[in-house]
């Protein structure tokens, strides 16, 4: 009984949240924070790196595709986390073509590669810093959104009066949008 409770207990959290195969790292220390990546990146070091953020450009050049990131904190399935603050910008380079309507502005991407260095370009007038990654692997993410509504059936409230009118009309169907990367 115990064995079995335990075989349960192992499967349920291994399925909760597990990092996709493709972004799966080979080395013992990769790179997640967007901080040490940018000061591996200034010192020149070859570092294996893994973040994730909205994708901001994109472009097709001869033999190969670059991508330029708004960075977002990961969690440790490598989901971007759409609650926090964008902390900076990087660029990705992938060998070959890329559909730019796959990859379209907008799109939740995390990548994993390695860090190259650093490349001056322009965002709109203002020339930024991007450190870089020669991506090995590329994931795209799915925003999913539900509605959460607070349909309570009020006539189960004693309240009668006026008031209490105007508050099932109101309070019977407020709900919230939740969205989720998936």
């Amino acid at each position: 009984m115990k064995s079995s409770l335990l075989f349960l207990c192992v499967l349920f959290l291994a399925g909760c949240s597990s990092l996709p195969k493709e972004l799966a790292s080979s080395q013992t220390t990769t790179l997640i924070e967007y901080d040490a990546f940018v000061t591996a990146a200034k010192k020149d070091e070859t570092a294996e790196v893994r973040l994730g953020g909205v994708i901001a450009r994109i472009d097709n050049l001869k033999d190969t595709t670059r991508i330029e990131i708004v960075n977002l904190p990961i969690s440790s399935s490598g989901k971007p986390d759409l609650s926090q603050k964008p902390n900076g910008r990087f660029v990705v380079y992938l060998n070959g073509f890329v559909d730019p309507v796959t990859y379209s502005v907008g799109r939740l991407v995390t990548v994993l590669g390695l860090s190259t260095g650093i490349e001056e370009a322009n965002v709109g007038e203002f020339l930024y810093p991007f450190p870089v990654i020669k991506a090995s692997a590329l994931h795209l993410w799915q925003i999913q959104e539900y509605v959460i509504s607070n349909d309570i059936n009020m006539s189960y409230m004693p309240c009668t009066g006026a008031r209490c009118l105007h508050q099932r009309s109101i309070e019977s169907r407020r709900g919230k949008v939740v969205q989720e990367v998936k």
